[in-house]
């Protein structure tokens, strides 16, 4: 539901913004128009002697008939440095060049498996190779061609196949070519007047997700694009206190039952950085225990809820994830779904990783029960491959968003505009301004195709069963999880040295270092990219991610060959 479904939209026959004389005639005209055209529920009052008075004052600043703008610009030679901030014919050629570079040695060098992945330096040495200095007069434009071929050499390429090192990866050249073209059109997404179509196209794309994820009565209901998944599920926790607690928008958390937040121990952890920064505290966020592959357990969920309302609080949601940074585990939706149904509780699912598996008819049995939820975060981004930051809040609330944020705004959301305002979505945002993040988006689903989106998806997993079949049969490699269900394989490698020893302390003290070391190595030499982490009790293992779906069999292979070349001596 578009935001200001519930305000009026006036329609006026004469333009109330034309031109005004001195005389006052028009200002009088104007009082007129507005008096028989508003009523006053909805009109702002206007002190119209005030703003007469203010305007022939010219805004405060008496006038004499004597400037003759002699002290509005400093002369030419003290303007010599100045350039203005518009594409002037002179910058042509400087554009076309620096966008020939980036083209050459981001795009095509920089992802080209012969090329590095990143040319290492420690802090100290970078400040020394690279000019980060700020000086009075600007630089020439030779010199800012030189510090943009700088800053791609020293920059890691993200969109090399041999990054496997976060939940993003890859340089979509649709994406890459949407997101040029709204740096350069530099819109804003919250009126329809200033993004017209990107409002429209929001509300297109966030209509086909919420249909994909399966809300009822084909999917109605609302959404935003979010600087983040982080700030999605941010949004979730927002409406749930809204819905359950609507006094809450006006009178806070002050002197109200606690209300609790449940999550997954393996849950992202801005589930609980948000409700830090909402006001709820972290010791109100519960972190429900796993089992043994990463997923929530239900049973342990409904004994917190118990405790909760025996303690006298108030269970407000539980927030499940579908596809856990770690592990890729996905919670049991549909028994989640069930308690938050018996204890009236919202059910927020973060599908920001592994919510491109809906495109799949194939994986898409992974999410079973999502269409149950009253929110989820999906980040195209990441499973998808669009470039960043591409991240979705849904929900099938309809009118929720702008009854939890709006604060109607006067100088921005004006409700006698010349057209429909119901299209002004801003309000509904935290945010003011907002990138138009859809388009990449959106270039890159009318390129493939759903069916191409499916294919992508399709074939990352078809790479992840590959490497992990591998692992299984490689010596010195073990998996963490023994059948993973998402494209994270977590895995440790035993160098020689260790196989023999007996599997006590001694032995995960050592192993825990191997990982860290190889990491070293890799980076050093540029070859690959790709994490680790503990988890809990167990030693440092490797995660590789994989949502790039130009990746080969031949790429796993020399995945497993690099880490073993890295270690064999440690």
């Amino acid at each position: 539901m578009l935001a200001s479904k519930n305000y009026p939209t006036h329609h006026f026959k004469e333009s109330i913004f034309k031109p005004y004389s001195t005389s006052g005639d028009d200002l009088a005209s104007v009082n007129t128009l507005v008096a028989t055209t508003s009523s006053s529920a909805d009109t702002v009052a206007v002190d119209f002697e005030n703003a007469r008075r203010m305007l022939a004052t010219n805004g405060g600043i008496a006038t004499n008939g004597n400037n003759n703008n002699n002290n509005d610009l400093e002369s030419k030679d003290s303007l010599s440095g100045f350039v203005a901030s518009h594409p002037a014919a002179q910058f042509d050629g400087f554009i076309r060049a620096c966008i020939d570079e980036i083209i050459k040695l981001a795009v095509f060098q920089g992802t080209n498996r012969s090329s590095k992945v990143v040319e290492w330096h420690e802090p100290a040495e970078l400040r020394q190779l690279f000019d980060f200095q700020l000086r009075e007069k600007g630089e020439s434009q030779d010199k800012l061609r030189e510090l943009l071929r700088e800053t791609i050499r020293f920059s890691v390429k993200t969109g090399h196949p041999y990054f496997i090192n976060q939940l993003y990866s890859g340089v979509d050249p649709y994406a890459l070519v949407g997101q040029w073209l709204t740096d350069a059109l530099n819109p804003s997404v919250y009126t329809y007047e200033v993004a017209p179509l990107f409002t429209l196209m929001e509300e297109q794309v966030l209509a086909e997700m919420r249909r994909i994820v399966g809300f009822p009565n084909g999917g109605q209901g609302d959404g935003i694009f979010c600087p983040g998944g982080s700030i999605a599920n941010g949004y979730a926790i927002s409406c749930a206190r809204y819905k359950y607690t609507p006094e809450s928008k006006k009178n806070g958390l002050f002197n109200a039952k606690p209300l609790i937040i449940f999550t997954s121990e393996d849950a992202h952890y801005s589930v609980e950085k948000l409700a830090m920064f909402m006001g709820f505290g972290s010791e109100h966020v519960r972190k429900i225990a796993t089992n043994e592959v990463g997923k929530m357990r239900v049973e342990d969920l409904e004994a917190q809820i118990k405790v909760c309302l025996e303690n006298n609080c108030q269970p407000l949601m539980v927030s499940a994830t579908a596809g856990t940074t770690v592990l890729g585990a996905f919670d049991d939706l549909v028994g989640i779904s069930d308690l938050c149904k018996k204890y009236n509780m919202w059910m927020h699912v973060d599908a920001a990783w592994g919510g491109g598996a809906l495109m799949s008819k194939k994986h898409r049995h992974l999410l079973n029960g999502i269409e149950r939820a009253d929110s989820v975060t999906w980040n195209p981004h990441k499973l998808l491959a669009a470039s960043q930051q591409c991240s979705t809040f849904l929900t099938p609330h309809q009118q929720i968003l702008a009854q939890c944020h709006s604060t109607n705004a006067t100088y921005l959301f004006q409700k006698d505009k010349f057209y429909d305002t119901s299209f002004d979505t801003g309000d509904k945002h935290i945010q003011c301004g907002r990138r138009a993040d859809v388009f990449k988006f959106w270039f890159m689903w009318k390129a493939k195709g759903s069916q191409g989106l499916e294919a992508h998806v399709d074939k990352v997993f078809r790479m992840a069963e590959f490497f992990t079949a591998k692992v299984r049969e490689r010596p010195g490699f073990e998996l963490v999880l023994d059948q993973p269900e998402c494209t994270n394989i977590s895995f440790w490698y035993v160098p020689p040295s260790l196989r023999q020893m007996e599997r006590n302390r001694e032995f995960y003290d050592r192993l825990h270092k191997v990982a860290p070391k190889v990491k070293e190595g890799m980076i050093k030499k540029g070859s690959m990219m790709i994490t680790y982490q503990p988890l809990r009790q167990l030693p440092n293992f490797f995660r590789l991610v994989l949502q790039n779906s130009c990746l080969e069999e031949s790429d796993m292979l020399y995945f497993l060959n690099e880490i073993e070349s890295l270690a064999q001596n440690l």
